[in-house]
């Protein structure tokens, strides 16, 4: 179990300084930036080691190609910029140039999500899992604070060959993790054990199915929390185990109930040991302008409504 959250950081702060830091110490790492180093936080980088900093400007297609090429040359290469532009603009060069032949190249996003806030719905980007969760040969992370962006930086630079994309959001979020938490890829944490319902959460709804946790407590309502930051591969073991252990689970995350960790869940479970699963998510629309808290209420991203559905699920 993780203490209650006593500060927020943002998680792409945490990936701008780890990645400088394992650049002090790989000489082969290399990144790469569509115009946009100062929002992904690839600038700390680019300050500490210019020479191996490419910004390739507004030309995300181009920024693939390359990453792909310093990759096939033995290089690690990072390749960042706003979710919606790392996927769906690039989409078809991922999969050709980089994931095909399986190269070393890491794919990092920050603003993904609806909470980049007034941008609005062209710069929301709700199906980025769904688009690199079906691409053969990448994996999917999803950290739920800055301590877990900071480990999830080191390995897949330091310990994973191949292709592989990150995801972060743009605002500061609950730091839930202090320095002894170890990430453990292709595996769920237990935030929280408990006997009566599971909640399934990744990224920016970790801290708000924790918050949930803590309401139903108090009505008497044992929830079993767990955090999904390795959402592709999945770990099957710990569905399994809450499918067998609580009456159903309850999927949180800030992306579309289409194809992401609900889908994902759904699919072991309806394979191997069906019971019921509610998926919270972006219900198959697009985002809107606004205050960040103020969106994720419209969407029904809050602890309440993972409350709501706990008990909709004991109910049943």
């Amino acid at each position: 179990m993780v203490e209650k959250p006593k500060e927020a950081a943002a998680a792409r702060d945490a990936f701008g300084d780890a990645l400088a830091d394992v650049g002090a110490m790989n000489k082969d790492l290399v990144v790469l930036n569509a115009d946009l180093s100062g929002s992904t936080k690839t600038s700390v980088f680019e300050k500490k080691f210019p020479e191996r900093f490419f910004n390739v400007g507004i030309a995300e297609q181009n920024m693939i190609g390359m990453a792909a090429g310093l990759a096939l040359a033995g290089k690690v290469a990072v390749a960042s910029t706003f979710a919606v532009f790392l996927t769906g603009r690039v989409y078809d060069f991922i999969r050709q140039s980089v994931a095909y032949p399986r190269l070393n190249v890491k794919l990092v996003a920050s603003h993904a999500g609806i909470t980049v806030g007034g941008d609005g719905a062209s710069h929301q980007m709700v199906e980025d899992i769904a688009l690199m969760r079906a691409m053969p040969h990448m994996e999917v992370l999803s950290p739920a604070d800055a301590t877990e962006a900071t480990q999830m930086t080191r390995f897949i630079i330091n310990d994973m060959k191949g292709p592989v994309y990150m995801r972060m959001g743009r605002s500061a979020t609950p730091v839930l993790y202090d320095e002894k938490y170890h990430f453990k890829f292709g595996k769920a944490d237990v935030l929280v054990d408990g006997p009566d319902v599971t909640i399934a959460a990744t990224g920016t709804m970790v801290p708000k199915a924790l918050e949930a946790a803590d309401i139903l407590k108090g009505k008497g309502i044992r929830a079993r929390v767990l955090n999904f930051g390795t959402i592709k591969p999945i770990d099957k073991d710990a569905i399994l185990k809450a499918a067998t252990q609580t009456k159903g689970i309850v999927t949180a995350e800030e992306h579309s109930v289409i194809g992401g960790l609900g889908s994902a869940i759904a699919e072991v479970v309806a394979e191997n040991r069906p019971v019921h699963v509610y998926r919270l998510g972006i219900q198959d629309q697009f985002g809107e302008s606004g205050q960040p808290d103020e969106l994720m209420d419209r969407f029904g991203l809050t602890s309440g409504n993972i409350v709501m559905a706990a008990e909709r699920i004991i109910k049943l």
